[in-house]
């Protein structure tokens, strides 16, 4: 039977069009099993179970569209370094000792922070993803999965890459799993830590399966500038022509993009992903995100991981994301709030390939988050959008639902037992850092 849950008294942020909004205010949003079945201002009859939300502004469910979660075991490692140097000599070292356990364990906490921030949704790029698979299904969060390929063997073929099977392996286990909440991508980790050969048998694999493709797309102009000088095309060509762009592809960081590969992702249908925290962090740069959305590309967010970061927290990216175009620009109206919100929502979701998902509408999947409104820095709310982007923290999140079930609320975790995964995290740091 599917529950038919009314939520009351709330301010809906519904969605209006393709990138619009339509605020509701003390409205109505009817729950029916995992899917929207009403909002409104006038109150639906038949619902059995009825939720006074006063004092909270009802928004979609954000979507992480790239980061490396069980990384919250490294959080700030490395600190002060540049990429490289922050790879090679703070987070390898550390990576190299992961167990099954570990990854575990900080994948458990970054669901627990993600869920606490507004987060239904994420795309996870890490080892031992079998972690994640099971974590899912006891959380009830939403992701798209991948194990990156990595090779250092110009003569490595698909057939003898442990990394190529093990993702077969995985797409053809468990792809759509979970009533469609878990996804496979395939991935392929960076330009700079592959060779061509492999990657070109692997993108034809991924395209025979109709999969979608997760990478880092010139995350550094150290990284873009050498891969001119190896293959004289940019890192967009070289994935292009190698076949990767065959499939739908989310990049990640695209940091030193130029116009001409602006103009082949757009072309390819490649999505980009913006991670304002950790390219500052490691002194990145910028990425061109007004340019790609003036060209048509699709724009989503992530946080990265968390030892680039240093958090999980999807509204404080989209903040970061509104101000320092605004500000690098010079032009207040570069990022208004609804395009910093579709970033982190619709646009997530059509990275993700989840048309059911990212704007509260009927027909859309319940996947909800309640933002308070009653923190002095939410007050006076004058306007929601304005306010969610620019005033609003992740610890104003009182509730995340996922496909009508919640998962959240009010400082309590519904589904993951929060005391056995700080205990778990504890022995793992201990253990890893010889604490």
């Amino acid at each position: 039977m599917r529950q038919k849950l009314l939520f009351k008294n709330c301010t809906i942020l519904a969605g209006a069009g393709e990138t619009e909004y339509a605020p509701v205010e003390n409205g109505y949003l009817g729950v029916e099993g995992d899917t929207i079945a009403y909002i409104g201002r006038e109150k639906p009859e038949g619902y059995e179970t009825e939720k006074d939300m006063r004092g909270a502004l009802l928004c979609p469910g954000l979507i992480n569209a790239h980061t490396h979660a069980a990384m919250t075991l490294l959080r700030g490692l490395g600190s002060g370094l540049p990429l490289d140097r922050w790879l090679h000599e703070a987070i390898f070292p550390v990576e190299d000792r992961l167990t099954d356990e570990d990854i575990y364990a900080g994948n458990a906490l970054a669901q627990m922070e993600m869920l606490s921030s507004g987060t239904t949704s994420y795309s996870d790029m890490y080892d031992k993803p079998m972690t994640a698979v099971e974590l899912c299904a006891q959380s009830g969060m939403k992701i798209n999965l991948c194990r990156p390929i990595l090779s250092f063997d110009p003569s490595e073929r698909a057939k003898d890459s442990w990394r190529v099977q093990g993702t077969l392996a995985l797409f053809d286990g468990y792809h759509m799993a979970q009533n469609g909440r878990v996804r496979v991508d395939f991935s392929i980790h960076a330009e700079y830590t592959n060779h061509e050969s492999l990657v070109r048998e692997y993108a034809e694999l991924g395209a025979e399966r109709g999969a979608r493709m997760h990478l880092h797309l010139s995350e550094t102009y150290k990284e873009h500038e050498e891969c001119k000088a190896r293959h004289n095309k940019t890192p967009a060509q070289w994935f292009y022509d190698l076949g990767v762009f065959e499939l739908p592809t989310a990049a990640a960081h695209c940091v030193a993009v130029e116009d001409a590969d602006i103009k082949l992702m757009k072309a390819c249908n490649v999505s980009a992903i913006h991670n304002p925290s950790s390219n500052m962090k490691l002194g990145s740069g910028f990425a061109p995100i007004l340019k790609m959305h003036e060209m048509g590309v699709n724009v989503a967010l992530g946080t990265d991981g968390t030892a680039s970061n240093d958090n999980l927290n999807m509204i404080e990216e989209m903040h970061l994301a509104a101000l320092i175009h605004n500000g690098i620009l010079r032009d207040p109206t570069a990022m208004p709030p609804a395009r910093v919100l579709d970033m982190a929502t619709r646009n997530g979701a059509r990275l993700q390939g989840r048309a059911d998902t990212g704007v509260l509408a009927v027909g859309k999947k319940a996947d909800i988050i309640a933002v308070s409104t009653q923190a002095p820095h939410m007050r006076p709310l004058l306007s929601q959008l304005p306010a969610l982007v620019y005033s609003a923290q992740g610890s104003d999140v009182m509730m995340t639902m996922v496909d009508g079930s919640i998962l959240y609320e009010n400082g309590e975790f519904k589904t993951i037992d929060a005391e056995r995964v700080y205990h778990d995290v504890a022995a793992s740091v201990k253990r890893l850092y010889n604490l």
